[in-house]
């Protein structure tokens, strides 16, 4: 039995989603539902069971014989992915704790173990986007979403876990299934909206003089690429961490001109003042390093047209259908 946190979140669902194409349903879903619409995302998807966090987490803690018995591994994808959360005490707990905890239960019991770390703790870039663990102790990330990830793959490493799981350094992924997310959903999903609404998109503009506006460049990659990179270090047992991205930058008005053109529209991009409470925060520049990842992981990813273009045509014009 495979455990899946934040199964009911975006990459999580995702996984199971995957998992039951392969034929797997074998699947204990774990996660936080609260009051918001991510159930929904659970909806036609086949696996054994559904547990609560905190249930799931005391059975853990009092390392519960049913779990060292049935389970094979965890894909733990459960955590606060809100890159403006203030609260960090939460952070800390939610994304920090949490992990250690599953981690060490994990390892102590020899199960597999990957985890969702995220490309936010490389920080502005300025120390290169490399997952070469040597790196590690001079990230610096911009907020503490970012400081919360980077905080467990430092313990991990520190503690000589790291050798025995897997960590995966998601960059920007878009895709079906985010559509619970809010403010936290991708571009693509929100330039969408506008361009149905307004018949045109806003980007931020750039307050940095080496990028023109809309210029400023992150590496996109599609959900259902980041989950065949995720499912393979997973079935490979390679350990470590990983970057899962495309290794290819680009920029916003090239993200703006995918959609439109994924539309059947003519580009009409305007350009609008970036809030001032993000732009000492803002990364201008995202690129995976994927040598380690492609050594792993061989398969085509999306080029940011297809991916684009999949998922406008077959999901959003659908009526923001599920996978």
């Amino acid at each position: 039995m495979i455990v899946v946190t934040g199964a009911s979140g975006f990459i999580g669902s995702a996984i199971v989603w995957e998992l039951n194409l392969r034929g797997i349903t074998d699947i204990h879903c774990v996660d936080l539902l609260q009051q918001d619409d991510k159930w929904k995302n659970l909806v036609g998807l086949k696996f054994s069971d559904y547990e609560e966090r905190d249930a799931f987490l005391k059975r853990i803690l009092l390392n519960d014989p049913a779990l060292k018995e049935k389970v094979t591994g965890i894909i733990h994808m459960g955590a606060c992915s809100a890159t403006t959360e203030k609260n960090a005490s939460f952070l800390v707990e939610n994304n920090y704790k949490f992990t250690q905890v599953l981690a060490k239960w994990a390892v102590k019991n020899s199960k597999r173990f990957v985890y969702a770390s995220s490309a936010a703790t490389y920080g502005d870039g300025s120390d290169g986007f490399s997952d070469n663990h040597a790196s590690l102790n001079s990230l610096k990330p911009l907020n503490m979403y970012g400081y919360s990830k980077h905080l467990f793959d430092l313990w991990a490493m520190n503690n000589a876990v790291l050798d025995r799981i897997a960590g995966v350094k998601f960059f920007n992924v878009y895709g079906p299934n985010e559509y619970h997310k809010g403010d936290m959903r991708s571009v693509i999903h929100k330039a969408y909206g506008q361009i149905m609404e307004t018949g045109k998109l806003r980007l931020f503009k750039s307050y940095k003089k080496e990028y023109p506006d809309g210029g400023q460049k992150r590496d996109f990659i599609y959900v259902k690429d980041a989950v065949n990179m995720t499912l393979k270090l997973y079935d490979s047992g390679s350990n470590g961490i990983y970057n899962a991205g495309t290794g290819k930058a680009r920029t916003w008005v090239e993200l703006g001109n995918a959609v439109f053109a994924a539309m059947g529209r003519k580009p009409e991009i305007e350009f609008i003042d970036m809030p001032e409470t993000i732009r000492d925060k803002y990364q201008y520049f995202t690129e995976a390093k994927m040598e380690k990842m492609s050594a792993v992981y061989s398969g085509k990813t999306h080029s940011l047209e297809e991916g684009v273009g999949d998922y406008v045509k077959n999901y959003l014009m659908q009526g923001e259908k599920n996978l």
